[in-house]
């Protein structure tokens, strides 16, 4: 059978079905760090024209505690997925958690070093967070899940029910109406 509406009249292969994307956790987190990275490249760009160094380094620090504690749960997330899938989410939970405590935590036993540059430090840690969920939710929303069926599981033409199976061979009558 020819398609009439691809070129040259090509012919229509069968459809077959594409599997999961492998390790998105992983794939995000590539994305999302390349992402960041590039934000803090210009950042750090911007601070060392418009400051001292003390602003180069409060963009430096701002960005690696959030590029360090969002990574961490995709990192763990990737790591956890293929050993324990039916956990992956309990974990993402526990690891935002660790992400929320664990940031606090190393702002407060730090105090407000001398040489940190407040503005630079918040708009380096803003612009880093929202970049990073924005391409989060961007990868994230590409990828591939296999809901249900595993592919170990064929299914054949002959094990579908009669009226099923008449039409997937092109019978374009209706299997109920040949009674």
């Amino acid at each position: 059978m020819k398609d009439k509406s691809a070129r040259n009249g090509a012919v229509r292969a069968p459809l077959t079905a594409s599997g999961p994307s492998a390790s998105p956790s992983w794939n995000i987190l590539k994305k999302c760090v390349f992402v960041d990275g590039i934000a803090v490249v210009i950042m750090v760009v911007l601070a060392f024209i418009l400051t001292d160094p003390d602003g180069v380094l409060s963009v430096l620090f701002g960005s690696f505690l959030v590029i360090a504690f969002f990574g961490l749960s995709q990192l763990v997330g990737h790591l956890f997925s293929k050993r324990m899938p039916e956990a992956v989410m309990g974990i993402f939970v526990m690891t935002y958690f660790v992400k929320v405590v664990g940031f606090a935590a190393v702002l407060f036993a730090l105090g407000t070093p001398t040489w940190l540059n407040k503005p630079w430090f918040a708009g380096a840690a803003v612009v880093c967070v929202l970049l990073w969920q924005a391409t989060e939710v961007i990868i994230f929303s590409k990828q591939r899940f296999l809901i249900f069926g595993a592919p170990e599981q064929k299914v054949t033409p002959a094990e579908f029910p009669p009226e099923v199976a008449s039409s997937l061979e092109g019978d374009t009558k209706d299997a109920t109406h040949d009674k």
